[in-house]
Parts: C-alpha cells; sequence; structure tokens
C-alpha cells in the first residue's frame, strides 16, 4: 500500500524523472503512467511497448486499469470506508459499471485517492500534482467530468 509520504514524493516530478524505461514524450497522456508506477501495476500495455530502456516497466493505459480494479462505483457511491482507491474522469457514457469497461477515448483521466487528496500527472503542466477531489472533478469540463471511483487492483 502506498502511503502519502510515498506520493508527496512525486509531487512535481515530470515523467521522465518517474519513468526509468525513458517514455516521456511531453505531447502524450502520462496520468495512467503515472499511477501504475507509482503503484507497480505492470499488467497489459507498458512503456516498454513504447520505448526501449532498461528499469520497470508500468502500464500506461487508463482503460486497461479500469477493469482491474476489484470493485467500480460513481464517485458518489463510493463507501465512506473506501480511503485509498483510483479516480478516475470522463463521459460517464465511456463507463460501464456493471461490465467494468471505459471506453478508449482521448477524454479520460485517472489518479490515485488517499486519505482526502488525489495525487495525479498533470499533462498540461508536465508534473505530478496534488487536489482535493473538487478540485479534480473540474479536470474537464461538462459534461466530461463525471467521476468514478476502482478499489486498488
Amino acid at each position: 500500500m502506498i502511503t502519502e509520504s510515498q506520493l508527496n514524493a512525486f509531487l512535481g516530478q515530470n515523467i521522465s524523472q518517474i519513468c526509468q524505461i525513458g517514455y516521456a514524450d511531453p505531447n502524450d497522456n502520462h496520468c495512467a503512467h503515472f499511477v501504475c508506477h507509482a503503484l507497480g501495476y505492470q499488467f497489459g500495455f507498458t512503456c516498454r511497448g513504447m520505448k526501449v530502456g532498461t528499469g520497470t516497466p508500468a502500464n500506461i493505459r487508463v482503460q486497461e486499469v479500469f477493469p482491474r480494479c476489484p470493485v467500480v462505483g460513481t464517485w458518489a457511491s463510493r463507501p465512506n470506508s473506501v480511503t485509498a482507491c483510483l479516480v478516475f474522469i470522463t463521459n460517464a457514457s465511456n463507463v460501464n459499471v456493471a461490465s467494468k469497461t471505459m471506453a478508449n477515448v482521448p477524454r479520460k483521466h485517472v489518479g490515485i485517492f488517499l486519505g482526502s487528496n488525489i495525487w495525479h500527472y498533470s499533462n498540461s503542466q508536465h508534473k505530478v500534482v496534488r487536489q482535493t477531489p473538487q478540485e479534480f472533478s473540474h479536470h474537464y469540463a461538462s459534461p466530461d467530468n463525471a467521476m468514478f471511483y476502482g478499489t486498488l487492483p
């Protein structure tokens, strides 16, 4: 289990400082890439598929992370007892909670919720940031701002 201290150590870091493989194209989306390096998720398509390098690879696709979560649901339905999970934001029509699927669309994002904050990779700022769920809910404008949770794989 990751701690707030470990997540805070990532604050302000560019993906080039996080990915030992060397996949750090500033024009690509690195939200899942950061989450998966931070949590050690190596399933599915990894950064090693984008760049040949040494080090531990990590998944880079939000839609591959979502179905790996044991339990998913809308953010509003997240039980208070779930104080550590992944948080996803996209258009609600891109998600089927019952089948645990998420469409492969450009406007989807993921972060790590722990305690009362969300750590995620800001692609526009090219660094890891920490926000409250309320701040994170503005990552995309409506209607692309539906939030979902997923318990940690």
